[in-house]
């Protein structure tokens, strides 16, 4: 036997943050899809980081393959063509099989949460349907979960909706078992509305994992067990009183947990082991719009942030089309007591020229993969088209006498306004290169 096999060590990729990244590698630009007003919302890595699965706000899905080394990153996608998967209604949640990839065709799929239908199983190379999930509620109505989560064994699925938590069992596809967040409509316990966000602690050792809700309260995260069933192991508290959007755990200290609100652009951070009733360390992006250091509310627009695979740093884009990444490094234990502490981006630069919506590391590389793209209605054209109206319609009563009597009518626009992305662009940032 020889001494090779004790030489394989695996060692993650080396980030250099010492100045913003230039040349992106752009992957797309949906300004021309049909219909018009088309941008990705969010996008997520495969496992091996090969493909790119992007929420298009057009109800459909995108799969952009990504090469592993830069090539002609000035150009526009100079890979293959994505492929493009329709889906009927409008899209709420979607997750990669955690093992997903276009090598092994056995695990390339993804499940997707869309509007009043089954939660869908989708093979990810051709958009077929592998299996599907259902909930049904008291009206015997499909209801499409607003979070979904595997747990990390990738036996289970987990559904978060109106008060509850459905949860599947991978290979058996139909019905699943109900888990309440609450006892009931008048009880206290527990957490109410809708379960927005899930997410499994990444270790082997606990079964734990959290869900968070969108009721406006400052305790609507909690934490179970997979064992203990519907009975909550903790409550985290100390957050604003805002919906739950997204929670992440750090994926090498398993015993930090991550949360994004609605209208907030903060990133509130816990350590599990000490008091979860105060947030240990707040990430805080700078806002341009505003020259104070407390929190703006925003849009709704969910903005998804993520963690690279070593737990160092945090990368978030932000409402001025920045992409801000934090040293979670800095950040304090829970060895005594810890004041909360604010703390600002190490690395701050312009990605895009609109709201970036989703950020996401690349799983074996020291790369950043941006998605950005938001609603904007332009009212310019249509107020001086009224305007215009109103001088024609001035001038053809002075021609026809002053007699005063005339109704005045104004045309308006018979034009209704749509949404306009200002930039829907899809752009890869390499900050380090690959080991």
């Amino acid at each position: 036997m020889t001494d090779t096999s004790m030489n394989y060590a695996w060692n993650p990729p080396e980030f250099d943050l010492s100045g913003s990244p230039t040349a992106p590698q752009v992957l797309s630009t949906l300004a021309g899809s049909q219909p018009a007003g088309n941008f990705g919302r969010s996008a997520k890595w495969c496992s091996d980081g090969s493909i790119a699965l992007v929420h298009c706000e057009n109800r459909e899905f995108r799969t952009h393959p990504v090469a592993s080394s830069e090539q002609n990153s000035e150009a526009a996608n100079p890979h293959p063509n994505p492929k493009i998967l329709p889906q009927p209604a409008a899209i709420v949640d979607y997750a990669w099989y955690p093992t997903a990839k276009p090598t092994d065709p056995a695990s390339y799929c993804f499940v997707a949460s869309v509007r009043e239908t089954p939660v869908k199983l989708l093979d990810a190379s051709d958009g077929r349907l592998r299996a599907s999930y259902r909930i049904v509620d008291h009206r015997e109505r499909q209801i499409a979960p607003h979070s979904l989560a595997f747990n990390p064994s990738a036996t289970r699925l987990y559904c978060g909706f109106q008060d509850a938590v459905e949860i599947f069992d991978v290979n058996r596809p139909g019905e699943g078992t109900r888990l309440p967040t609450s006892p009931s409509k008048k009880s206290r316990d527990g957490i109410k509305g809708i379960i927005s966000a899930l997410a499994f602690s990444p270790s082997y050792e606990t079964d734990m994992y959290a869900a968070g809700s969108l009721a406006a309260s400052s305790g609507n995260i909690l934490l179970y067990s997979e064992t203990d069933g519907a009975a909550p192991i903790g409550f985290v508290g100390g957050g604003p009183a805002a919906g739950v959007t997204q929670l992440h755990f750090n994926p090498t200290r398993p015993h930090i947990l991550y949360a994004a609100f609605r209208r907030h652009r903060t990133i509130y951070s816990w350590d599990l082991r000490a008091d979860v009733s105060t947030p240990v360390a707040l990430f805080s992006p700078p806002s341009s719009t505003s020259g104070s250091g407390s929190e703006v509310a925003e849009t709704n627009q969910k903005r998804r942030f993520d963690v690279d695979v070593a737990g160092r740093y945090l990368g978030v884009g932000d409402q001025e089309g920045f992409v801000n990444v934090f040293d979670l490094s800095m950040s304090p234990g829970s060895e005594g007591d810890h004041p909360t502490t604010s703390f600002a981006p190490k690395l701050r630069w312009k990605a895009h020229n609109d709201a970036i919506g989703s950020v996401a590391f690349h799983p074996t590389q020291a790369k950043v993969l941006s998605v950005s793209g938001s609603r904007h209605f332009h009212t310019e054209e249509m107020e001086s088209s009224e305007s215009s109206s109103e001088e024609e319609e001035g001038e053809n009563d002075d021609e026809g006498g002053a007699t005063g009597s005339k109704s005045r009518n104004v045309r308006r626009s018979a034009a209704r306004p749509f949404p306009v992305p200002l930039d829907s662009s899809i752009k890869v940032w390499n900050l380090g290169g690959a080991i």
